[in-house]
């Protein structure tokens, strides 16, 4: 009979992307392929694989909603489990993998009590919530930035990031250097965009040497109550720009870009390393756990990227950052080509060994 994956995801794009490349990889590989989720997590699998059977479970989170919502959450997170552990024993999975999210813990509740094989993937550098849950009870743990913060004696193996196929197909893409020519500039803020990048970038952009700016051509995702603002702002200055609330065209346009401004999300960076771009990272400093800084260390060590915390992240400073690696294309080069040996294109093929291995070492 073929093996069944069940993978387990959060609604974010940073937890499904991966998972959408290990459906990928899995599928090639011969094997079926289930994804559990819940209601929010639905609305981002529409680019998997028709293959993938997508299973919606109940589940809740402490993060959002009043008082009453949250005293229900343990009841919904529970009643998910159950309905998860009677679906497994229908359909028993030959391994189950975690991307973190609080969409994960049913299924991952319920392969824990049936004692099916079962791995987690930390997409960044500082253990989730809903990983940590469940890192001492797991038989692998996968780490996807490098270094991660766990729990005192719990060990990991490093694969990288699983990217999507639409982002290995722009792997290495050559780079052109900043010049006397258009150029582009990437600013994106996350799933749901980010308000500070729409309040800093156009004022930071508006603020470079006009020698400079006008060569300029950006492509800004905004928040829907913010797109029409910063649209307007770049058309009054007569700033050629291209501002949407999600840009479905992604690796195409991070493969054309000069530069990259973004918020530092795990998978951002990865795809920022596969491809290979100069970036200037404005970490979320709202994070917990910090883990966007975590996430965009690496590249900043490597001298790739430019990291800019949210309380230095000024239009002045910004413009100034900016021209450092604008004006400067030789250093631009050097920037690209040391994203690029941080990547980890192969990550994907990486994790899949390690489910493929850890059931064979379960059916021996």
């Amino acid at each position: 009979m073929t093996r069944l994956l069940m993978m387990a995801a959060g609604g974010t794009g940073g937890h499904m992307f991966p998972a959408q490349a290990l459906a990928e990889e899995m599928l090639d590989r011969g094997w079926r392929v289930k994804l559990s989720t819940d209601a929010r997590g639905a609305r981002y699998v529409g680019g998997f694989p028709d293959a993938v059977d997508i299973v919606e479970v109940d589940s809740g989170t402490f993060a959002r909603g009043g008082a009453v919502a949250k005293l229900a959450v343990p009841f919904r997170i529970a009643g998910g489990a159950l309905t998860a552990i009677w679906k497994m024993r229908r359909d028993r999975p030959a391994v189950v993998a975690g991307f973190g999210g609080y969409p994960a813990i049913p299924a991952m509740t319920a392969a824990t009590a049936l004692r099916i094989p079962r791995i987690i993937h930390e997409q960044n550098g500082v253990l989730g919530r809903v990983n940590q849950m469940f890192a001492t009870r797991v038989d692998k743990i996968a780490c996807g930035t490098w270094p991660t913060t766990l729990p005192d004696g719990v060990d990991s193996v490093h694969v990288g990031n699983p990217v999507r196929q639409a982002i290995l197909d722009r792997a290495g893409a050559g780079y052109i250097p900043p010049g006397d020519y258009p150029m582009s500039v990437l600013v994106v803020g996350g799933s749901q965009g980010a308000r500070i990048l729409s309040d800093v970038v156009p004022e930071g952009i508006a603020a470079l040497p006009a020698d400079l700016l006008r060569n300029i051509r950006v492509s800004q995702q905004a928040r829907v109550e913010d797109v029409d603002r910063v649209a307007a702002f770049y058309a009054e200055r007569g700033i050629a720009a291209d501002i949407r609330t999600f840009f479905d065209d992604m690796p195409m346009r991070l493969a054309e870009a000069q530069l990259l401004i973004s918020r530092s999300g795990a998978s951002t960076v990865a795809d920022a390393c596969v491809i290979g771009r100069p970036a200037i990272w404005v970490p979320l400093a709202a994070a917990i756990r910090d883990e966007q800084t975590a996430n965009a260390r690496q590249m900043v060590e490597a001298g790739a990227a430019i990291l800019m915390p949210e309380s230095k992240f000024t239009p002045q400073s910004l413009a100034q950052h900016m021209e450092t690696v604008l004006l400067h294309p030789t250093a631009a080069a050097q920037m690209a080509r040391a994203a690029l040996s941080c990547g980890a294109p192969d990550a994907t093929a990486r994790l899949a060994e390690l489910v493929e291995d850890l059931a064979q070492g379960h059916a021996q």
